[in-house]
């Protein structure tokens, strides 16, 4: 198994992390629309080409990770994999419409809006993952992990060498820490012992570099 970790800066950095394994390639979250040349660039360069792709698979449903999922479908030939709890937010363009609000969340909508971030092609994905699911069949070796909390429908992924994809549970823009940005915390914090308690080898967020578990602040 092979990791590229692709990093998609645009006024912040968010990445999409490419899985190449001997049954073909496996892409975690897909960025913004305004960095799709760069995304299809990366994924040109590590080799991976239309009817490669065998699947997407979304963390979760915000702006930042499913901005160019729809694209990518259509010209890769592949399916959309993720959590049906977000998938509103997928079907309506709406990040926050599921969220409980308040003056940080509103204050994100309106930015993103002004930057032009909310743009992107809708969709309904094609696979619905579950807490626990396996992985195997579809040619990946690793699990599931339901972990709500920054949204209701986010999903980590381990492989079954150890490798933690978490989504936006974890950052590391200046230092491996817990997201701010959070919708209800009591299953947010059940989320972060969660995937503590699984002692990951590396985790790969969704915002910033990989870090080791032992790296992460209480």
């Amino acid at each position: 198994m092979e990791i590229t970790s692709i990093p998609l800066n645009y006024f912040f950095g968010v990445n999409s992390h490419l899985i190449k394994t001997d049954k073909g390639y496996f892409l975690i979250d897909t960025g913004i629309k305004k960095k799709r040349l760069r995304l299809e660039n990366e994924l040109k360069k590590a080799g991976c080409k239309p009817g490669d792709l065998k699947l997407i698979i979304i963390t979760h449903g915000h702006l930042d990770h499913v901005g160019n999922a729809a694209y990518l479908r259509d010209k890769y030939g592949t399916r959309i994999a993720m959590h049906k709890e977000d998938t509103r937010i997928t079907e309506s363009g709406d990040m926050f419409i599921d969220t409980k609000g308040g003056i940080l969340i509103g204050l994100i909508g309106i930015l993103m809006k002004l930057f032009g971030l909310s743009e992107y092609e809708r969709f309904t994905p094609d696979i619905y993952l579950e807490n626990n699911q396996d992985l195997s069949e579809y040619g990946l070796l690793a699990t599931i992990i339901h972990t709500p909390g920054h949204s209701k429908g986010s999903i980590s992924i381990i492989t079954e060498e150890g490798d933690l994809f978490c989504g936006d549970i974890f950052g590391n823009a200046k230092k491996p820490e817990k997201a701010s940005l959070i919708d209800d915390h009591v299953m947010f914090e059940l989320s972060v012992e969660k995937l503590r308690s699984l002692n990951p080898s590396i985790i790969y967020p969704g915002h910033g570099n990989p870090f080791k578990t032992e790296q992460l602040s209480e």
